[in-house]
């Protein structure tokens, strides 16, 4: 079921009012029927795989807890090896068997192995996650295993953040099925508000950028330079209010129940580094890799060339969790390079130069932030492309920005509003202290007024084409 859909907002109403009717008792039971009935509103049978994962890694926590020495070790295996065994047969068996014909072709052979048509499960890469930060969390002593199976399987299931985040720890959430929530109208009031400024950002802001983005990226060959740089920095704000609205979304009704989702986004474009971006960005990912991967690796407690390639591997990863195409594999080899690179920099160059060029520290600082948005805007041309082939071609002409702007004047002008309501709230709360989060403490007058602002228009100039929310890919 679609966020950004009529459906949504009848269940979201009909489940939020009979989740404070019902008794505390029976809320987690009506919960995780309705975030059954989500999940399966998009291909009812795959359900199941949720449900073999489930099973596997409920009884995995409560074994692994129990066991000693070697055989604890054994069982987190053993729910490893399902949660990415289920992610590498639906999201990377075809990827990796064209790579093999393509290999063996090279050869002279035919590869034998079959090509299966299966779609991938809405989501699959963030509940599988989720799944495993569970059994990793036990075993490491952090959190306890959970006996209630319908509890857990809520844990897994929760419809707000199921298909696309936050990714959550079970320290975080667990424990909250279990508290009871009374209706509280600040909290029910600054969860919609919050759902409402999610549904700015996809409906007026990500999706009308899309059509512009579409249309470049669609017939890379048919378009100039100019429109296709134009595209790309259009994209990198279409992706960024496609995801974070979505966030927003799931943290603002959950918030509405009384649960609290962790920060998904927190102004990625005003970073003056990469590593301050990926700090910002997709936190939840980006903490999932840094505690479950990066630290397991050895982190930065190794030799420097280690630290180095520990950094890089988990980027290089991170794009294949992304999805399975080298498109994205390079996407996230780039940004371990500017990772690296940054870090050498730091350490050869950076303290040389300082002391012989010296510059205000806003310029500096504007100036970094414009080349660390530059650099994530030529990482997303990777990401974007439908084909290594058309990525490489759209950065050549990029390069030679030669011919005319393609120019569809309604798209452009209605996805320019949009950008100037992100950016003008953006830098405000970024420079402005004592801002209080989306109008909450202003004048009434001032608040309604702005809301009414947004839902018009949302009404008005929101693109309402039932299109998916650009991370249900993965």
């Amino acid at each position: 079921m679609l966020f950004n859909s009529i459906e949504f907002v009848i269940f979201f109403f009909l489940v939020t009012s009979l989740y404070f009717i019902l008794p505390h008792k029976y809320r987690w039971f009506l919960l995780l029927a309705a975030s059954c009935y989500f999940y399966m509103a998009f291909v009812p049978v795959y359900i199941l795989i949720l449900f073999f994962t489930i099973v596997i890694d409920y009884f995995a926590g409560i074994w692994i807890e129990e066991a000693q020495g070697k055989k604890k070790r054994r069982f987190l295996v053993l729910s490893l090896i399902a949660n990415i065994g289920v992610l590498a047969v639906f999201k990377y068996y075809n990827f990796l068997n064209d790579n093999l014909t393509f290999l063996l072709h090279g050869a002279g052979w035919e590869n034998p192995i079959p090509y299966l048509s299966i779609l991938l499960p809405i989501g699959l890469s963030f509940h599988t996650f989720q799944a495993m930060s569970y059994t990793i969390e036990v075993y490491r002593g952090h959190q306890k295993a959970e006996r209630h199976f319908g509890i857990y399987s809520l844990y897994v299931m929760f419809y707000p953040q199921l298909v696309a985040g936050p990714i959550e720890r079970p320290q975080n959430l667990l424990f909250q099925f279990r508290t009871e929530h009374r209706f509280d109208y600040d909290r029910v009031v600054s969860g919609l508000r919050l759902m409402l400024w999610g549904f700015f950002k996809k409906l007026v802001i990500a999706d009308r950028l899309a059509i512009y983005v579409n249309a470049a990226y669609g017939n890379p060959e048919e378009h100039t330079g100019l429109t296709l740089a134009v595209a790309t920095m259009f994209f990198a704000f279409q992706i960024y209010c496609d995801f974070s609205g979505y966030s927003d979304i799931a943290i603002g009704a959950a918030r509405v129940m009384g649960y609290d989702l962790m920060k998904n986004f927190n102004r990625p474009y005003l970073s003056a580094s990469i590593s301050e971006f990926w700090s910002r960005w997709h936190i939840s990912l980006s903490t999932w890799f840094k505690d479950y991967l990066y630290i397991s690796l050895g982190g930065n407690r190794v030799p420097i060339p280690r630290w180095y390639f520990n950094l890089f591997i988990t980027f290089l990863i991170s794009g294949l969790w992304h999805g399975a195409n080298w498109t994205y594999i390079i996407w996230g080899a780039l940004n371990g390079f500017y990772l690296v690179f940054a870090l050498i920099r730091t350490r050869y160059i950076d303290r040389h130069l300082d002391n012989k060029v010296p510059l205000p520290a806003w310029i500096k600082k504007t100036g970094n932030i414009l080349m660390t948005f530059v650099l994530i805007c030529f990482s997303w041309i990777f990401f974007r492309a439908a084909s290594v082939q058309d990525a490489f071609l759209i950065v050549k002409k990029i390069f030679t920005l030669k011919g005319p702007l393609f120019t569809d004047f309604t798209q452009m002008f209605y996805g320019l509003i949009g950008l100037g309501f992100l950016l003008g709230r953006e830098i405000k709360h970024e420079y402005f202290k004592n801002t209080s989060p989306l109008l909450e403490h202003q004048n009434p007058v001032i608040r309604y007024a702005t809301y009414m602002v947004l839902i018009a228009l949302i009404l008005l100039i929101g693109v309402f084409d039932g299109s998916q929310f650009i991370y249900f890919q993965f």
